[in-house]
């Protein structure tokens, strides 16, 4: 399971150190120490937070790639079976559900409170418009 330090986990957030360690005294988040006695937050506690606060968007760096829309973020839900991966990431207020491969997911290591970036290339967009009551 993947532990993130602090600094980190902010970056992933888009929150400031300050902010982390105020819900951290205040309960919301929960951290541990690692070997070297730093504070760390577990993945999975990283993606519980990603979800509650819904950030505006992360500091990730992004990829050198063709692809224009980055969304960086944590994985929240992975589900495998035996040929393919549905990966979820939340990256800031969006949602991002992407099937890959399952070998794919596994190379990539990809966990609940893994930092990832979804990259999204397409040619169509869909729009919709809310119904009117």
């Amino acid at each position: 399971m993947p532990h993130y330090r602090i600094s980190e986990a902010a970056r992933i957030l888009a929150v400031s150190d300050d902010s982390l360690r105020r819900w951290a005294d205040a309960g919301r988040v929960g951290f541990s120490l690692d070997d070297a006695g730093r504070f760390v937050i577990d993945g999975v506690e990283l993606a519980r937070v990603a979800r509650e606060i819904v950030p505006v968007e992360s500091a990730l760096p992004l990829p050198r790639e063709s692809a224009r829309n980055h969304f960086p973020g944590v994985v929240t839900d992975v589900r495998r079976d035996g040929v393919m991966a549905q990966v979820e990431i939340q990256a800031g207020p969006h949602r991002v559900v992407s099937l890959m491969s399952r070998e794919a997911a596994d190379e990539l290591g990809l966990e609940v409170g893994v930092a990832a970036i979804a990259s999204v290339k397409a040619t169509a967009v869909v729009v919709d418009v809310p119904q009117r009551p």
